[in-house]
């Protein structure tokens, strides 16, 4: 077809301008798709991670004396979900696989213990070893009976020299951690399952719980370069420190030291001296405050959150006490006392640093709140339903609630107060060692006592109820304030008092949720600290609200003891509010942390009555509220 120049110029001008309407129309619809998914461009955490962060395998001294002999391979393989036989020959496996592992084996006599049961001879011509080689291979209460002179020895200063003996045992611990980090290596799958890097330091000077994980960020390469630092170097947590600095200063790697059982530590954890009993110096807050960001919350050995005595408003501070308040770790020297309880609980300690902050600059006490296990199985089965104890003696058996696990002070510590507890919860971007250290640093965590709640908690002068009411509540979260472990940040103008946002989803395999709390504790203006519980969103809100005591009343109890069952008939599934302190004073240091509880659910205990045909007696308890507990948020007065 042919066309004159003037036609065929007005058919190609037409062209242009219907290309560039439709140019600009598709700018403006790359304009609009660039911002169409809420989830593209995210730079914070979406995804909260569980596991282990205090976890023994055979390679611990007092877990193999007292019969475990499963290595670290088949610990990894049992966090990834596999189902394996336990060292008392029962099948094991958990419900769900975790996130990630720390094997935090004692870096004292690390696999020394196998050397003593082999009978290695450089160990032998020792007595007492040469006796324990005897007792471990006896088993049940004679090997028990070994892994307590174990303890105490070490408490006392008294081992046996071989084992001590960096000729002798030197060698062997080298070889078991570089045997360790190479088997991390190999379970290790970034995206998928973590297995970071770890080991315990047990200070425990006369029987007083000053233990610390220490976790690596890095890999093998950097993990092997410097042996670990054990307490046989030095039972000083300056003298940890000074290594830790050491370590990042010559390897280039990163490490983080977590302090738990403050409440086995007769008031050590966060005394007002340091470990040679001088004043705290702001060196010692700095360091401090630089490698111990978090604190182990709960574990087996109980809960270290608070006490009745020192929480007589809290009516729920009695969580994971019993049996484990009238003495320290191995019930030798001094028994616990109410004058040593403001120092070795968590939520003291919180209260000590405010007004250390204020003396010295620097709040040596600013940690946030994490979970762990410490089982001494190589099996991380906290599950109430599926509890295998700490020690192998506390495995499933008919009689294993009884069985006594230590004495003193005229007391006795039997299997049933130990708790099924607790995990470590952690918001990253990623399941990798990297960003996991990194969340655990900067203390964007939460513990549980063994439940998999999901918890968000964010600090901010802005949030109004809308935020709580959004799909998507990180964003306004992140937006307009800062997550749990930081800092408020500085007032905003006409703001005057400070807002939460806080949000609870259940584990949808445990209990309903109860209610969420606020925990406070603030410095007077005479330097006396305070604390108080605030009610902030609850399930059944329809029938029930506080009373004129400001208490709320119970959400309930459908637990059946003799058949180890409950119905999720009460309580809601999530809970989400926005909280402002009424309290407030601009010119007090305080912190806030949250405390989620479920609906009473049954015990490790009464699915053990249920299961063997059994009855306990009386004073064991057969129910409890499983929990978690948010790192705090701090606000601290502008000078």
């Amino acid at each position: 077809m042919n066309h004159s120049p003037l036609k065929s110029a007005i058919v190609f001008a037409g062209i242009v301008l219907s290309l560039s309407a439709a140019s600009l129309a598709a700018a403006e619809q790359t304009a609009t798709d660039a911002n169409f998914s809420p989830y593209a461009g995210r730079d914070y955490p979406t995804r909260v991670f569980f596991g282990d962060t205090h976890h023994h395998t055979a390679n611990s001294g007092d877990a193999f004396m007292n019969g475990d002999r499963l290595s670290p391979e088949d610990a990894y393989r049992f966090a990834r979900g596999e189902e394996i036989v336990s060292s008392s020959g029962v099948p094991a496996q958990l419900s769900r696989p975790l996130d990630f592992l720390v094997i935090s084996d004692h870096a004292e006599g690390l696999g020394v213990m196998y050397e003593v049961y082999n009978g290695n001879p450089a160990m032998m011509g020792d007595e007492t070893l040469a006796r324990w080689n005897k007792m471990m291979k006896a088993g049940g209460a004679e090997a028990a009976e070994a892994t307590n002179e174990l303890i105490s020895a070490q408490a006392q200063g008294t081992l046996p020299a071989p084992v001590t003996d960096p000729a002798i045992a030197g060698p062997l611990q080298k070889s078991v951690w570089e045997a360790y980090t190479e088997t991390s290596e190999k379970y290790n799958d970034p995206g998928r399952f973590t297995a970071m890097i770890g080991y315990e330091w047990t200070s425990v000077p006369g029987g007083n719980n000053l233990h610390r994980n220490v976790l690596y960020r890095g890999n093998k390469d950097k993990a092997d370069q410097m042996m670990p630092f054990t307490s046989w170097d030095s039972e000083d947590p300056e003298k940890l420190w000074e290594w830790m600095a050491q370590y990042e200063d010559t390897v280039g790697g990163n490490v983080l030291a977590i302090p738990h059982n403050g409440n086995l530590s007769n008031g050590r954890m966060f005394e007002n001296v340091d470990f040679q009993g001088k004043p705290l110096s702001k060196d010692y807050a700095e360091r401090r405050a630089r490698f111990e960001v978090l604190q182990e919350v709960m574990q087996t050995k109980g809960n270290s959150e608070t006490h009745p005595t020192l929480s007589p408003n809290d009516e729920f501070a009695d969580y994971g006490i019993t049996g484990w308040e009238y003495g320290n770790l191995t019930m030798e020297g001094e028994p616990e006392s109410p004058e040593m309880r403001p120092y070795m609980y968590l939520r003291g300690g919180l209260m000590q640093g405010l007004a250390h902050e204020q003396k010295l600059g620097t709040n040596p006490f600013k940690f946030g709140l994490i979970g762990g296990t410490d089982v001494h199985n190589s099996l991380t089965s906290i599950e109430e339903d599926n509890f295998f104890g700490k020690h192998i003696v506390q495995e499933p058996r008919a009689e294993r609630w009884e069985h006594i696990s230590k004495q003193g002070f005229g007391k006795t510590r039997r299997t049933w107060i130990y708790t099924g507890a607790g995990y470590a919860a952690v918001w990253a971007n990623e399941n990798t060692r990297e960003s996991l250290w990194d969340a655990m640093k900067r203390k964007e965590v939460y513990a549980t006592s063994g439940s998999r709640m999901t918890v968000r908690l964010f600090g901010g002068w802005s949030f109004d109820e809308t935020d709580a009411q959004s799909r998507y509540i990180a964003d306004p979260g992140y937006a307009k304030g800062v997550p749990m472990g930081g800092d408020l940040p500085s007032r905003e103008p006409n703001s005057k008092t400070p807002s939460f946002l806080v949000a609870a989803m259940m584990d949808p395999e445990s209990g309903n949720l109860d209610r969420i709390q606020i925990i406070k504790g603030w410095l007077d203006s005479n330097g006396e600290t305070h604390e108080k519980i605030y009610d902030v969103a609850w399930g059944d809100a329809d029938r029930r609200q506080p009373g004129s005591n400001g208490k709320l009343a119970p959400v309930g109890d459908t637990v059946n003891v003799a058949e180890a069952s409950w119905t999720n008939s009460i309580g809601d599934p999530d809970l989400r509010a926005v909280w402002t302190d009424p309290d407030f004073d601009v010119v007090q240091s305080a912190f806030y942390y949250a405390r989620v509880l479920e609906i009473p659910t049954p015990r490790w205990t009464a699915y053990d009555q249920k299961r063997f045909g059994i009855k306990m007696s009386d004073d064991v308890p057969m129910k409890h509220q499983e929990r978690a507990w948010t790192s705090p948020i701090w606000y601290t007065p502008e000078s």
